[in-house]
């Protein structure tokens, strides 16, 4: 045994922060591998794990035939290699589209703490007599994902937390006046069992979500918090650069006397709207007579479009409070019904949304502060006359990660130097990366430049290495 502890204390000594390693090359190679870098800390191409069975038949989706694919978020994800089919209306989100995920996320969380937001997690499994309490359970119909548990419990997995974050509050006995307004937010998984998924994450049986939960002191105060969130909302599709719709809307089955739409307009969006140029008023057809031409409001021409619901907030006043008793007590220590709102956004849908509003039938384009990658570098082909520019890429990578703080693990290395470089230009516009740096011809010259492609503005620039690093310092990071 002594020899055996002996060699597991050395081991443990070595995985210390800090300590001296010992591995020979193949177990570093190893490690760089699990980690997704090449030996020297670079993030490569080579190391993503990516379905390439699914980027040479884009069309191989269970939900769809291919004459069906008429999607272009969709067919450029499922070509991309960014999702993958795993059944009808659920996919695999891969490397690329997690890190994308990943970033609008911050950029939602820091609009909901900016107003005031508190990050929680509730569970998906919802008691059905939460759902029955509040009448939904007969409502929602074969919306709902139910089961029952080995006591015969019954449970729905939760596509809204209206019941269960209500009565989480109304068990808080001390809550105060002083406390309000209470806004508690979360992103997670949600469920609902679509009759017919389609157009990928547009409208799928699972997906991500924002729900945050409001909780006020009086109707007044409830309003001004539902004016707070919305313009939240507004300003973060606006620093996304996505010009969204915000459209009266219907209350449907979550209820309340107030309802607001935040819509991307797209040919293929499944609601109907109607927007007045003049007054700016727009409504979802759901909640004004689509065959109307004239604006109700200002009694200018409607124009009619089609959107995309990628939010959508709603004042519930004391529908779930009454039904929970979630109180708080006054000034005067008398128990009041908490005034509730509720405000959602769509984050698999947003990122699919902005794919098919803003990508080219064969290039996808990012909003570009949730870019997978800020960066792709593409150095010259092995055994050209430009090889030389191997070493010069990566030295830029380096130089990039030391001397550009904010875009420091957002710069991809394509190393597949068995490639042409047209053939990893083709793939990187497919990718949607906004910096395609290139090592051409012209690495050759004194000083070397390097060719550099906006994908958003079009614009091809020859720039030397400092000058890449100034360009890539004006990048804006969420």
């Amino acid at each position: 045994m002594a020899p055996r502890m002996g060699g597991l204390l050395r081991r443990w000594k070595e995985l210390l922060p800090g300590a001296p390693t010992h591995a020979g090359p193949g177990q570093r190679c190893r490690q760089a591998h699990h980690d997704g870098s090449t030996r020297a800390g670079r993030a490569a191409v080579s190391q993503l794990y990516q379905p390439f069975n699914l980027r040479e038949d884009h069309a191989a989706d269970p939900e769809s035939k291919p004459d069906d694919l008429t999607c272009r978020s969709q067919k450029l994800m499922l070509q991309a290699g960014l999702i993958c089919p795993a059944q009808n209306g659920c996919y695999y989100y891969m490397p690329y589209t997690v890190r994308a995920m990943e970033k609008l996320i911050r950029v939602i969380d820091r609009a909901m703490q900016g107003i005031g937001g508190q990050k929680v997690n509730m569970p998906s499994l919802n008691p059905a007599e939460l759902w029955r309490a509040s009448g939904r359970w007969d409502i929602m119909g074969r919306e709902l994902f139910r089961l029952a548990d080995r006591h015969d419990q019954e449970y729905c997995l939760g596509p809204t937390h209206e019941e269960i974050v209500t009565r989480l509050v109304a068990s808080q006995a001390a809550l105060s006046y002083k406390q309000l307004p209470l806004l508690l937010y979360q992103i997670t998984r949600k469920f609902r069992d679509e009759p017919k998924p389609r157009f990928g994450l547009l409208r799928s049986r699972e997906f991500y979500m924002k729900d945050m939960y409001t909780f006020d002191t009086s109707e007044k105060a409830a309003r001004q918090t539902y004016s707070l969130v919305c313009d939240a909302y507004c300003s973060m599709f606006n620093r996304l650069g996505l010009s969204i719709l915000k459209v009266q809307a219907d209350t449907g089955s979550i209820g309340g006397t107030t309802s607001h739409e935040f819509q991307l307009p797209a040919s293929i969006g499944e609601d109907r709207l109607v927007v007045c140029p003049g007054c700016k008023f727009s409504a979802n057809a759901e909640t004004i007579n689509f065959d109307l031409t004239d604006c109700p409001v200002c009694h200018g021409k409607l124009t009619k479009t089609r959107g995309i619901e990628v939010g959508h907030a709603f004042y519930l006043g004391t529908k779930y409070s009454s039904v929970f008793n979630a109180t708080f007590q006054d000034a005067e220590s008398k128990h009041v019904l908490a005034e509730m709102g509720c405000y959602g956004l769509g984050v698999t849908r947003i990122l699919a949304a902005s794919v098919e509003v803003l990508s080219t039938e064969d290039r996808i384009r990012w909003p570009s502060l949730i870019a997978p990658y800020q960066v792709c570098l593409i150095p010259p082909k092995k055994g050209s006359k430009e090889e030389v520019g191997v070493a010069l890429m990566e030295s830029l990578y380096d130089d990039i990660a030391d001397g550009v703080p904010q875009v420091k693990g957002d710069v991809i290395l394509d190393d597949r130097v068995h490639w042409t470089i047209g053939k990893r230009l083709k793939d990187a516009n497919i990718l949607g990366y906004p910096y395609v740096v290139i090592a051409g011809k012209k690495v050759l010259n004194t000083p070397a430049e390097f060719e550099v492609w906006s994908q958003n503005t079009g614009e091809v620039l020859f720039l030397t290495k400092e000058g890449v690093i100034e360009l890539l310092s004006k990048v804006q990071v969420p």
